[in-house]
Order: C-alpha cells, then structure tokens, then sequence
C-alpha cells in the first residue's frame, strides 16, 4: 500500500516554466513596528529584466496578486506565474499587467507546528496594507488584493477572515493550490486543530459575509502524496456559487495529475490560472472584477468545462452566416469528413426534423483546435439554407486531441437544422464527425467487482462501435476504499491511419475526471479510485466515456485491484499509524507488567506482543460506542460528560471509515512495533559489545531511585522545557536514557563472565560470553552463586522493562520532535519556544523518566500499586484508538499516564 502511493503513480506530464530574464526579488520595505513584531518575516516583489528596473521606485500601476508560500516554501516559488503573467503582459502591449507580491515566511514547518499561524495571518495582513498602500493616488488604484496560496498558504489566506479587524472587501479573489482544507494531515499539535476549526466554522457560520470572495481550490490528484486530494476540496456550503474545488486531471488544457511541489511551476496549470487572471479585468476599472458572477463563469470557462473559445462574458446568441460558401445538405444519421488543403468553405446542413423521431441525441467533434465558432442551430423552416443561426460552439467541451459538443434534441424544439462550417483550410489536416442516437443504445452499465474478489474475478463488456461515442456507466463504485483497474481493448477492422481514441473516467459528484489519450488499436489501463465518496443525496453513476474511432471494437474489462485498494487505506489513514503502532506497544507493556507480577519474571518484548497486541480486546468497544453515537439519548449522555467526539465517528461522517480499515492498520501497527522491538534489541547488543571492548564495567550494584545529583538534573531540566523547549528537553533526557540499557546490558554480561571465570576453564568462560551476549534472555546457570545469579536475573528482568519503555519513549520523541526543529530553526529570533505544545507534558517526562532510568523490576515487583498499573494500559489503549486518530497530539498524554503510574509502583 505505501508503495501504491509512493511510487505507482502516473508520469509527470508537466512541463517546466522558464523565465526568459534574470528573477529579481525586491524587499519591500515595511513599517518599523510591522518589522520589529515580524522579524522573521519579509515581503517582496517580483520582476525581471527591464520590468525589474522599471519597479525599483515602487511606482506600480499594475494590479496587485500576493503568493503566500506553505510549509517550508520559499517565496521564490512565484516566479512561475510572476514570468508568465510578464510575458502574457507583453503579448497585450502591457495594457493590463499584474504586480506579483509574495511573502517570506521564513521556510517555517507550519504543517507540523500549528503555533505560527496566527503570527502569519497577521502579518499577512498587514502585507495587504501595504501592498495597498503603493498604489495610492493613483488613476486606477485597487480596492483589493487576489490571493494565491500553496499548501498552508491557502490556509492562511483563507485564516484571514477570521482576524477581528480584518476587512472582507480587502480580497476579492483567492487561488488555493494543494492546500489541505478539511483537516491537517498530521494533527501534531492542539495549535493545528484548533486553528482549522476556527477556520472552518467561520467559513460555515459567516458564509453569507464570504459571498464577495471567490475561491478556487486547485487539489494535485493522485501524484500529490503529502495532501491527498479529498482534503482541499472546500468544504461544501450553501455558497456554492462563490466557491469551487477542482483537481489538475481535470483542469482542462493540463489534463495532469501534480505532485505537491510541481502544482506551483506545472506550465499547463500555470497557464490556465494566468489566462483566467487576464479574463478577469474589468475594462472599467483595470483592475479583477468586483463582479463574483463574472469571477465564477471565468474559473468555470478555465477550470472546469473549457468550450474551445476565448472567453467572453455575454457572447452573441446569433451570428450571421456569411461567406460564398457552398452549402450541402446531410441526411444520413452519421457522418465523417476529412479535410485537407480545402481552398474553398462548406456548410453542412443537417435537417432535424427527419431524426427527431428516431434519435435523442446528437453528437458531433472536430479535431481542428482553434478558437473559432464551427457548429451553429438554424431556426429555418423552408430552405436548407439559413443567414442567421445560434452559435452552438459554447455548448462544446474542449478534450486533448478534439472538440466535442453533445446536444439532447428535445432540448431545441425550434432548431430545424444542425450547420457544420468548414472554413478554407490551406496546410490544415483534420476531421469532423456527427451523428444522431438514442441514449440508450450508447449507455451500458457495468457492475464493477466486489472488494473481496481481490482481483481474481473480472466484470467485461464488448462494445462494437459504429459511433463516436460510448459511456459505461460504473455500477456500486461509491467509496473510497474501492480501487480498481479498467483495461481498454480496441481492435480494428482495417489498418489505416486513425485520430487517437480518448478515455475519460468522470466523477459526477466533484470535479476529479481523469483522461487519457490512445492510439488506436492498443491496449490501455486507468486506474480508478476516489479521491470523495458519493454524497448520500446524491445517486449519479460514474462513467467510463469513449470518445471512438468507427468501425472498431472496444473490449472493456474491470479488475478489483488489491495493490490500490491497500493504497487508498495508506493515502487515507497513514496519518493514524503513530497511533496504532503505540496502542501495541502499550499494550506489550502492559502484558509485562502482568507476567511480572504473576511469575515475578519479564517476558521478551516480542513474545509478549505475540500474545498481548490482539485486535479484539480495542476494536469492538470503539465500534460500539461508533454505533451508539448514531442515537439522540447516547450523544447527549456523552456531551454531558465533556467528551471529545470519536475520531472514528468524525471519519465516518465524512465517508473515509470501513470497518476492516482498523483491523488492518492494527496489524501493520503490530508488525512495525515488533520490528522496531528488534531493531532495539540488536543496536542495543551491537552498542554493548562496542562497549565491553572499550571500557570495562564496574560491578553491578543497586542505586538509590533519587540522589541529589539526580533531583538537580531533574531541576535543570524542568528549566531548560521552561525556558526554551518542551521538545528539546524531551530529546536530552531521551538521548540520556539511551544509554541506561546499554550500561545495565554490559555490566550483567561482565558480571556474567566473572562469576563464571573462577569455576571454569577459559574455553568455558568464552562460551559463557558467547551465550550472554546472543540474548537479552540469558539465564545464570548452576555454576553462579544465588546471589549472583538473583542479581543478574534481576538486571536481565530490567533491561526488558527498560526496552519496552525506550520503545514507547521513542515515540514520543518523534512526535515532538517537528516542535524541536521549528524551535531550532528560529532561535537567532527567540529563545523560548512560544506557544508551546509540548512544555507541560515535558515537565512531567523530564521527572518520570530521571526516576525510571535507575529503577529495577525488584521495586515494581512488591508494590502495591502493581495490580492496579497492569489494568491500566488496556483502557488507555482503547482511548488512545478512539481520540488519538486525528489527534496525535494526544498520544504523549496516555503514555506519560501509564508511566506515572509505573513511577508510582517504585515507590510505593
């Protein structure tokens, strides 16, 4: 499944954007109190070459477009439309022209540490003032500022709303690209979540005061494995004319899946936003558009359904059919013509009256891809001829290689024919075609396969094509843990040179088509898979559309595709896997103390995982409690308790839960946890034997839990979480720790050997080192002392505990360690990590562990808390699975509990 989503993925198709001048970037100067608040943090203007030197005074006239960078991006990464938008300036004589802002956020790690957000908002507005600023008193000065965000930056821009002083009017449009807009990716820290949330109410309750705001949410497809596509779609509002998500597969002219970083420089995506950008200049003002009807049928025309026109806000209805050409009159109901060096024009009149009867539907493409009108609707009754038609070419749809325009008769009861211009084409070679159907005979259904049938079975369909076009409508494909291939077959009867057939698997419900291009006859494979579930009002079928070639057969065979089906689980869950991975280890953890207390022995880490880690002991409850909050009388008896919600029913309400997805990342959990338990057991051995040959062990002796050197530690570090970072802390008393196992390993091995060497030969003594060495389990044979030998046994009891524990720690660490490198990162600003998400559970880490690192399973063993500390990793276990999935955050909190208790057990 990880490599499904790592590496199976679609080619990049995009091309690189270049710039035909040196970038500049020219610091903006901000006011004095703006710096001192923001040091980190920078504006700049882009430009290049003799436009660069123009803007050096500031005395812009263009119209002002700021890029927000996302996690870890530079502000660099605006000189793909920055360039663009230059040259497309030139092409017009610079009578329009964009000015392009972007901001520094200084390469901060805003997807992992959610404290900076906030800082970032403000200072993003505060940008906006003095971007305005520049252009005051000027002849066509902006009001507003458009918006173009990457990743977190959408999320920012979006953030802004929500800022109390805060002016809607100040953005009137925003271009989001690959940004997570549902939910962070990795919910690290309670500053992420809170801040979507905010965020995200706002745009629900406030949604009346956004209807001025037009955004565009641009979502990378399947190549972008950092956000999966389902989390930048909007979430859906009533305002569903002032917002619109799409993914790149769709994007007409681009037609191609992005990664996370290739979206900001991908030419064909580029391109289009630029275009869009242009279209949207009101004349007037020359400056976007205060018109959002206007702004959302230009995003439409660029991003969704592209007619093969220039875009134009109320094009003609009629248009006058001029020209000495000659006029032919077509009745057949199905029709091709190739044109080559054509010298003189020909209209192709097709009459409706004779096909209305017989057909629903007529269908007609052409593979000339220029902007110019080619279909029209003639109102006459009498003649085959007619001087003014409606122009039909805005009801076309641009695709790769054809323009294609589908038109339902009973839709045009005045129409009385149907006009095909073919104007003089000297050096042009293309091809045109129409014909007349029934719906029903070009629509077939296709059940597609059960999830279990893991691919072994298959659902075909034979189509003899005499048409132009096919629609396989994909029955039951609603969710997104389907997955399937689809193999498309064509054969011909003849071999002569044919136009390339297009498949284009669409998504009614979101805009997240994908469409690939053949040759004819060949063999194709799509891959189909969701990136939304179907709505529940919603009961429109997905369908496989062919764009044919007549007189070839297409073979259309569907496979459940197991790779992918494991693939879409990653792409959707992977996020929970800390979770998972430390609920097993937890669960060992507790299954040692329970053996510890029962035979007074500690089991091996991975034994006991074996028989500890079941599913069934967590999964159950939580999908009872999933399946009670589904009833009035059990949600209110849960908020009255202040209760977070399930993670697990949260994920069901947005369609992204199954029942086996838990099982499964359970069990991968328990395979990671078992190999990281023997990952640490081998370094742990392979550090020691380094050791034994460097250094010789003093004996082993019994400390006391807490010396003064050691509450002093334990001061000093609390300070340093205080006073710089929680994490940084963590990671000291983490790297000390470290070695406990190493020194408690080498010392009852040398101890080992000793005892031994006084009764045996040499030759006895080193295979006595052989076997201590080869396991963490060796027990003392007869030839040691009782005393010894308890001892050692102890120490062997010990170093298992220590393992277990380091293993749980180590979790923690890499969960706080992105607030470390952030911390890291911005220390020449601030020393004190602020706002801090790891500084309280810090604190407490810091004393448990100083205390844990020189306890023994002796001190555990007689306590009376014992009983009570094996019974608690269970709950703890079940609680971290139903509120940990989408808040990691949370998981620190249940492991430092269940170690408390163990500190707890040494002492009492």
């Amino acid at each position: 499944g990880v490599r499904d989503v790592l590496f199976l993925y679609e080619e990049n198709r995009c091309s690189m954007t270049y710039m035909y001048e040196y970038p500049e970037y020219l610091k903006i100067k901000l006011p004095k109190k703006t710096a001192r608040r923001y040091p980190a943090y920078e504006l700049y203007l882009y430009g290049e070459g003799n436009y660069a030197e123009e803007n050096k005074n500031l005395l812009l006239t263009g119209i002002p477009v700021l890029f927000l960078p996302g996690n870890a991006g530079s502000y660099k990464q605006v000189r793909s439309l920055g360039s663009i938008a230059l040259r497309k300036a030139e092409d017009v004589d610079f009578k329009y022209h964009f000015n392009f802002f972007s901001v520094n956020f200084n390469e901060e790690l805003v997807a992992l540490y959610g404290g900076s957000l906030q800082r970032q908002t403000k200072f993003v507005h505060e940008c906006i003032k003095v971007i305005l600023k520049l252009y005051r008193d000027r002849e066509f000065a902006p009001s507003s500022v458009a918006i173009v965000g990457h990743s977190m930056g959408g999320l920012v821009a979006r953030a802004l709303l929500t800022l109390k002083n805060f002016k809607p009017e100040l953005i009137n449009l925003l271009i989001t690209q690959a940004t997570p807009h549902v939910a962070p990716v990795m919910p690290l820290d309670k500053y992420l979540t809170d801040f979507y949330t905010a965020v995200n109410n706002h745009w629900i309750l406030k949604a009346q005061d956004l209807r001025n705001l037009t955004t565009l949410s641009v979502a990378g497809g399947f190549r972008d494995y950092q956000v999966r596509s389902g989390l930048a779609f909007l979430p859906r509002l009533s305002q569903h004319d002032s917002a619109l998500s799409v993914v790149s597969s769709a994007v007409p002219r681009a037609w191609a899946s992005t990664d996370h970083l290739s979206i900001v420089w991908c030419k064909e995506l580029i391109l289009a936003t630029i275009r869009a950008f242009f279209d949207l200049i009101d004349e007037n003002t020359r400056q976007i558009t205060e018109d959002p009807k206007k702004r959302m049928s230009v995003l439409n025309h660029h991003f969704v359904r592209h007619p093969a026109k220039m875009f134009e806000e109320n094009p003609e209805a009629f248009a006058e059919l001029t020209g000495a050409f000659t006029w032919i009159t077509v009745k057949a109901s199905k029709w091709t013509y190739s044109v080559y060096n054509d010298s003189d024009g020909k209209y192709f009149a097709f009459p409706l009256a004779s096909h209305r009867k017989s057909y629903s539907h007529v269908y007609c493409e052409n593979s000339m891809l220029d902007t110019s009108s080619w279909i029209y609707g003639c109102m006459n009754t009498n003649s085959s001829m007619c001087l003014e038609a409606a122009d039909l070419s805005w009801r076309a749809e641009l695709l790769p290689t054809t323009k294609v325009v589908m038109l339902k008769l009973q839709d045009y009861p005045s129409l009385s024919h149907i006009v095909i211009q073919v104007p003089p084409a000297v050096g042009n070679k293309y091809t045109l075609g129409c014909e007349f159907f029934r719906e029903d005979s070009r629509t077939v259904q296709l059940p597609v396969t059960h999830l279990f049938s893991f691919g072994l079975s298959s659902s075909k369909i034979l189509l003899n094509s005499t048409g132009l076009l096919y629609n396989v409508q994909l029955q039951h494909f609603n969710q997104i843990y389907q997955a399937f291939k689809i193999y498309i077959e064509s054969h011909c009867q003849s071999l002569k040179e044919r136009k390339p057939s297009v498949y284009r698997l669409h998504i009614p419900w979101s805009h997240e088509d994908s469409v690939i291009v053949a040759k004819v006859p060949s063999l194709a494979e799509i891959s189909a898979k969701l990136h939304i579930a179907q709505p529940h009002n919603d009961s429109s079928l997905p369908e496989l559309n062919i764009y044919s070639s007549p007189d070839c057969q297409y073979e259309v065979t569907l496979k459940t595709s197991l790779l992918q089906v494991l693939g879409q689980i990653v792409r959707f869950h992977a996020g929970a896997f800390p979770v998972y991975i430390v609920s097993n280890i937890l669960l060992t953890y507790g299954g040692q103390l329970s053996t510890l207390r029962l035979t007074g022995q500690c089991s091996d880490f991975s034994l006991e995982l074996v028989r500890t880690a079941k599913p069934y002991k967590v999964e159950p409850l939580i999908s009872i409690v999933v399946f009670l909050q589904g009833f009035n009388w059990f949600r209110e008896i849960w908020e009255s308790l202040s209760l977070p919600e399930v993670d697990a029913a949260v994920l069901s309400s947005q369609d992204a839960w199954f029942p086996l997805v838990s099982l499964i990342l359970f069990l991968f959990g328990t395979g990671i946890a078992y190999w990281s338990g023997v990952f640490f057991s081998t370094s742990l051995r392979l550090f020691s034997s380094l050791w034994l040959t460097l250094i010789r062990p003093t004996v082993l002796q019994k400390d006391k839990l807490i010396t003064p050197r050691r509450f002093c530690g334990m001061i000093s570090l609390a300070l340093v979480s205080w006073t710089t970072c929680g994490a940084f802390a963590v990671l000291i008393i983490y790297l000390q720790y470290l070695f406990k196992p190493v020194r408690v390993f080498v010392t009852s091995v040398f101890h080992f050997q000793d005892s031994g060497h006084s009764k045996e030969t040499s030759q006895n003594s080193s295979t006595h080192t052989v076997k201590a060495q080869s396991s963490v389990d060796s027990i003392p044979d007869a030839t040691q002392s009782p005393s010894s030998s308890t001892t050692i046994a102890e120490a062997v009891n010990s170093l298992k505990m220590h393992i277990t524990i380091l293993n749980l720690f180590t979790w923690i660490v890499l969960l706080s360690l992105p607030s470390f490198i952030y911390w890291f990162k911005n220390l020449r600003y601030n020393v004190r990590l602020d706002p801090d998400p790891c500084r309280s559970t810090a604190i407490i880490l810091v004393c448990v562990l100083e205390i844990l690192m020189n306890s023994s399973t002796s001190e555990v063993k007689s306590s009376k808390l014992l009983k009570i500390a094996t019974k608690v990793p269970l709950p703890l276990s079940v609680a971290m699975l139903a509120f940990g999935r989408m808040h990691l955050y949370r998981v620190p909190h249940f492991v430092t509990f269940s170690l408390l208790l163990h500190v707890l057990c040494c002492i009492v």
